[in-house]
């Protein structure tokens, strides 16, 4: 798990050039089949969305330029997932992400944790058997496959 520091470069077009060139080499190396993004989420300051829109769409270009199919989650569903609860608090998600990978995490990088969070995420969406069903689809699905087993 690793960081892209960027504090260091002032200009905002640079820093989106130093994410997307930054993504490539990752995916140069790693070679993964699926990208899983955080959606963003408005805060206190709409300005952070836009930075952080904008950084996203860097990560994003780099994992479509290379035919890598991206997809998108919102924090809560990540929560949820990771600790069973939408409103956890970044600390727990981190607790959560340690125990499931059994790996020692550095509490500075809470925000590095979380994509691990949105990664993990991904994997469970992909690899239950429920993933996609909501409750009431798949009632309705079930209904519909066994009439004989409805009692009015």
């Amino acid at each position: 798990m690793g960081v892209f520091d960027l504090r260091r470069i002032s200009d905002p077009f640079e820093k989106l050039a130093n994410i997307n060139a930054g993504v490539k080499e990752l995916i140069a190396e790693h070679c993964p089949d699926e990208m899983a993004v955080e959606s963003p989420f408005y805060g206190k300051n709409a300005q952070v969305i836009l930075k952080l829109g904008r950084a996203q769409g860097a990560a994003i270009i780099a994992a479509t330029e290379a035919g890598i199919p991206v997809h998108e989650y919102a924090p809560r569903k990540a929560k949820i997932a990771i600790c069973g609860n939408g409103a956890a608090s970044k600390e727990q998600v981190e607790t959560m992400v340690q125990k499931t990978l059994g790996v020692e995490l550095e509490p500075k990088y809470l925000d590095a944790t979380d994509a691990l969070a949105i990664a993990l995420c991904h994997y469970y969406q992909t690899t239950s058997p429920l993933a996609g069903v909501s409750s009431a689809s798949s009632w309705e699905k079930f209904i519909a496959a066994n009439p004989g087993r409805i009692k009015d």
